[in-house]
């Protein structure tokens, strides 16, 4: 059967399928206003009347949440507990801002319910719920013209009664209940009201946009992309939204790690450079996860992979800020209304600077399906240049330069900041942008080999094909350590796995396919974070391990404890390996090459051969300066850099000068 991946992107929807041998890409403008129209154009384009099956990264849930666009959600809580949200930590994430303007909660005062009724940290009923106080609250809740609740009571982890029974009373009102020891079983009440409170509000959002899709898609075969790597159906996305809203670069970052892995490199760091933003993580043999995310200022729990986003992509609009010195991004010039370079632009952008200095081909854009226009580039170009008293040429690169900058910061965040060192590692590079950035910022962070993999633009829609069905299970246990005999992690960790087995054969996987990863959320005593342990014979040495990698320093004389036990359950389709090309004898580099132009690197202006991509073969090598056009992307080779095929087409720069 077909099957097609969408990523749905801040400038771009990006598609690519696969029917038996035969595979394609395919590049739309986002609808930002309906993503769905966008997504529900390319399907069309693509299938036209052939039944397929779908796997989706949507970014619904990410933008009404960014956007403030939610549903008008109640939170129902413990009575004296109302504000938690707005109270939040006393995290200083600013610590030199002086006037520092905090996130407004999701849920305003009037809105937040608290009823009478306790349950204790082992679980112990110390106050009945009072069943009284409900119906004057359903009365409210109906006048208030809520669109969906949370529920999020004290140590409901230990003992649900009270949130199964408020659940039960508000079935009546029809409207979508997010409980907060379904969402998130685990201790830290504000981190688990916020999860909770967060799915609540993107829930009927993300219903709105599924129902509009499965018009046309059938909902047996319609996947959607998690913030974890994996994919559920469309009917858990429904009630678990929360665990979307990092699902596109999700994709991305499991492309890479896949991908990586069949050309033989494990130590990857991933950069996504789209057309809105930039998208980095840090891949050392598996992908990382995290449940310490924070989306838009508020805390997200549910495991994620560890991604980090900093706002400067193609589209980053470049300006002078009231110091008169130049800025790129975070505002994006988005899809609407693009880069000057589109057509209906009216600032510079990232991809205009590129487009100025040479590094775009005009008429090779999208395969030639959208053409650039320079000249209303140069114009708006010359005028800032003459503004700060600029060369044009030299104001384009120190546009390029400020944005490889950012970007720089952003991957020593995961690395360095983490206890990584980014020139033992690989940069993967793909989106739209990427490879028109990535010598540069390889050659900035001293990493000496760049990988770029086939049809870069769309990877992230790519992972979305390579991705599992996974699901995420957790429980506070609070064990010390001379409580911590593997006998009793496994019997405590029997409820999660049967769960999970019941959970994935709803979602269509065999037993057969079923694989159980168990982990641990470990600490010294005293300590307030936690590490993910996997769960084997050796999780203590493991655990003291992990912290001096991380912190620098490790204790093993003092006492630790598990907090949290967690499962990751996988259901694994079948696939087919990874083919690599053909061998047809040695094909001249000369083939591929369409001719040359001019292209300015270090303000000198360089004769640059221009080649087609698709026309290189395995073992062909090109020496830079180069530009490579694709489909869905535009790779720059820097005069430093040589590029060589490997077996499956994938493209390895090395950049002179740089020692590996």
């Amino acid at each position: 059967m077909l099957i097609i991946g969408v990523d749905t992107g801040g400038t771009f929807t990006d598609f690519i399928w696969q029917d038996g041998d035969k595979q394609g890409e395919y590049k739309l403008l986002s609808t930002p206003q309906n993503p769905a129209a966008a997504v529900l154009t390319g399907l069309r384009h693509i299938a036209g009347n052939k039944s397929y099956r779908l796997v989706h990264g949507s970014t619904v849930a990410t933008n009404a949440l960014l956007e403030k666009d939610g549903a008008r959600t109640a939170l129902i809580t413990n009575r004296g507990f109302e504000d938690l949200i707005e109270i939040g930590r006393q995290d200083r994430p600013e610590l030199y801002q002086l006037q520092v303007v905090k996130h407004p909660p999701l849920v305003p005062a009037e809105f937040r319910y608290g009823l009478p009724g306790r349950v204790a940290q082992s679980g112990e009923i110390i106050e009945e719920l009072d069943e009284t106080a409900l119906g004057p609250l359903l009365d409210e809740l109906e006048g208030a013209n809520i669109e969906s609740i949370a529920v999020s009571l004290l140590f409901s982890f230990s003992n649900p009664k009270h949130e199964l029974l408020i659940g039960k009373h508000l079935e009546c009102l029809g409207l979508p209940v997010s409980l907060s020891h379904q969402t998130l079983a685990e201790f830290r009440e504000y981190e688990r009201t916020s999860t909770t409170l967060i799915n609540a509000y993107v829930a009927p959002r993300m219903e709105r946009y599924l129902a509009e899709l499965e018009a046309e898609v059938a909902p047996n075969r319609f996947r959607i992309m998690q913030s974890n790597g994996g994919s559920i159906s469309a009917q858990t996305a429904r009630r678990e939204s929360v665990r979307t809203i990092l699902s596109g670069p999700a994709g991305g970052a499991l492309g890479a790690a896949t991908i990586g892995r069949q050309s033989g490199q494990h130590k990857l760091i991933s950069f996504d450079m789209g057309g809105t933003s930039t998208d980095v993580s840090l891949i050392d043999g598996e992908l990382p996860l995290t449940t310490e995310s924070t989306i838009a200022g508020y805390p997200v729990k549910v495991p994620m992979i560890d991604i980090h986003t900093v706002g400067a992509g193609g589209g980053s609009i470049a300006r002078l800020d009231r110091g008169g010195s130049l800025q790129v991004g975070p505002q994006s010039a988005g899809a609407e209304p693009g880069p000057i370079c589109f057509g209906r632009g009216r600032e510079l952008t990232v991809t205009d600077a590129n487009l100025f200095l040479g590094r775009l081909i005009p008429d090779q854009f999208l395969g030639g399906a959208m053409t650039l226009e320079p000249a209303k580039v140069g114009q708006s170009m010359r005028i800032l240049a003459a503004e700060m008293e600029l060369d044009p040429a030299e104001l384009a690169e120190g546009i390029l330069a400020v944005a490889n900058t950012t970007m720089e910061r952003a991957i020593k965040k995961i690395s360095v900041e983490k206890g990584f060192d980014p020139r033992e590692f690989c940069l993967f590079s793909f989106g739209g942008a990427g490879g028109m950035h990535a010598a540069d910022l390889a050659r900035l962070l001293q990493i000496p080999k760049v990988m770029i993999p086939t049809a870069p633009g769309i990877l992230s829609a790519c992972g979305m094909l390579f991705a599992d069905v996974i699901k995420d299970y957790s429980q506070t246990v609070m064990l010390g350590q001379e409580q911590l005999s593997p006998a009793r992690l496994k019997s405590l960790l029997q409820p999660l796995e049967r769960q999970a087995e019941i959970d994935l054969q709803r979602e269509g996987v065999p037993q057969k396919r079923i694989e159980l990863q168990p982990l641990l959320d470990m600490r010294y005593c005293g300590q307030s974070f936690e590490l993910m342990i996997p769960l084997s014979a050796e999780f203590i040495a493991s655990f003291h391990q992990k912290h001096a990698q991380v912190y620098g320093y490790s204790n093993p004389h003092k006492p630790l404890e598990v907090v949290n036990l967690r499962l990751r359950a996988f259901g694994r389709p079948p696939r087919r390996a990874a083919q690599q090309q053909p061998a047809c004898g040695p094909v001249p580099e000369q083939q591929a090459q369409l001719g040359t132009s001019s292209a300015v690197f270090s303000g000198q202006a360089c004769e640059t051969a221009i080649f087609a991509r698709n026309r290189l073969a395995t073992g062909n090598q090109i020496q830079g300066p180069a530009i490579l056009v694709e489909y869905s992307s535009t790779i720059v080779l820097p005069p430093d850099c040589r590029a060589e095929v490997d077996p499956y087409g994938h493209l390895l720069i090395e950049l002179q000068g740089v020692e590996s």
